[in-house]
């Protein structure tokens, strides 16, 4: 029996439209409005490297020009309309979903309990008792607020203090969350001080939370493969994601359909029955140019966005200077539903200037005056996002060899 196919460049629109970046970067992004944004797109991540903006304010940048970081703050720390944890890796979140973490957090005692042993210095599990006291008593505290008097790491990222240690397995276990950030350092308050509490209900049953898993993913996605689902959150294994898959088929409430990937293979998913009518009918993506973040929402599976858009990126931020082939941190750029190469830039600010040091066009991308124009002009606008006045090009920056 045959399946619906889904063309490649229906397949692009709907996972476009799905993620934000089918139409212009244009409307209010603060308040309701940037929190439907992150409703609509899911999640967004974290990251902690600034060679322009951080992560989460470039993903909500790149759909919204109006954006700026202080009304993501707003959000998280006052309106506590957000919170943040894990998803695949730290993620800002919206806080309606929390009842839904407290099964992380249960998986991850045991988790932690297993590996912690293995990767941390003795005498953290010593720390829970006394840092908890310090939170109750003295109300929420950073890393760099505990510890003194501990042996500080000389070993690396990983090697924390003891207490430090703590505090990061109490929030991993949901006792603590995180109440704001001062810098990029997280500050834990106890969750219940953080957490309004109509999201602090209870648990959903284990049904009701592979059924969310699931059903939200394939919403979020569009189409996928049960692999993709279950990696999505994070929050469910893929031996339960095919299950989820099979049980909803059998019900008829997804179908099977074949995408066609890029290079023109095939590719069996699972979508929702209206996902391929709903995708042929769609508008193509407005063909805006834009400046992706690494680590956005539509870019993150690097497999899927290497099936679905023909893009290979892999990150070099870990990769000795000498071998790699392109840079430290590259941003992708889209135009419309098509990734047309990827950038080196960085913002000095003291010197109030963006430099561009290469963009390389993806293959069979030409670089005619007006899409160079184009390209010029949006790294005007992520000048200005990044508080530099100026943009100033290498001689060579253009990689057209």
């Amino acid at each position: 029996m045959s399946i619906p196919t889904l063309s490649n460049t229906a397949a692009r629109s709907l996972f476009l439209h799905r993620n934000g970046l089918a139409e212009a970067p244009t409307g209010p992004a603060k308040g309701a409005d940037l929190a439907a944004l992150i409703d609509r797109i899911g999640f967004v991540q974290v990251d902690s490297i600034r060679t322009v903006a951080r992560a989460h304010d470039m993903i909500l940048w790149s759909r919204r020009h109006s954006y700026r970081p202080e009304n993501l703050k707003l959000l998280l720390e006052k309106d506590r309309l957000l919170f943040e944890h894990w998803t695949h890796d730290a993620s800002i979140l919206p806080v309606h979903l929390f009842p839904h973490w407290q099964h992380r957090f249960a998986r991850a005692t045991d988790l932690l309990q297993e590996n912690w042993k293995r990767w941390f210095r003795d005498g953290y599990e010593d720390q829970f008792d006394t840092v908890l006291r310090r939170i109750k008593a003295e109300g929420p505290l950073t890393c760099s607020d505990v510890g003194q008097d501990e042996a500080r790491s000389k070993g690396g990222w990983w090697d924390w203090h003891p207490s430090k240690t703590a505090l990061e397995w109490l929030w991993r276990t949901g006792v603590l969350s995180i109440a704001g950030r001062d810098g990029f350092q997280k500050i834990y308050d106890l969750t219940e001080r953080v957490i309004p509490d109509p999201h602090l209900g209870p648990r959903p049953s284990e049904a009701a939370h592979l059924d969310w898993a699931c059903r939200s993913a394939l919403g979020q996605l569009g189409f996928a493969t049960s692999g993709e689902l279950a990696a999505y959150w994070a929050a469910v294994t893929p031996t339960e994601a095919r299950q989820w898959c099979a049980d909803a088929l059998a019900r008829g409430e997804v179908v099977e359909v074949a995408v066609t990937n890029a290079d023109g293979s095939l590719r069996r998913s699972f979508a929702f029955p209206q996902a391929v009518d709903e995708a042929q009918a769609l508008a193509p993506p407005v063909p805006r140019l834009r400046i992706l973040s690494p680590f956005d929402p539509a870019l993150r599976d690097r497999a899927r966005a290497e099936r679905l858009f023909g893009f290979h990126y892999r990150i070099e931020v870990f990769v000795p200077e000498a071998k790699r082939a392109y840079g430290y941190y590259v941003f992708p750029v889209m135009e419309g539903d098509r990734i047309i190469g990827r950038l080196d830039a960085k913002a000095f600010r003291d010197e109030d200037c963006l430099r561009v040091r290469a963009f390389w066009p993806e293959p069979g991308v030409a670089m005619g005056k007006a899409r160079t124009a184009r390209l010029e002009t949006a790294l005007d606008r992520l000048a200005r996002f990044a508080d530099c006045g100026r943009v100033e090009y290498a001689p060579d920056w253009l990689r057209l060899g």
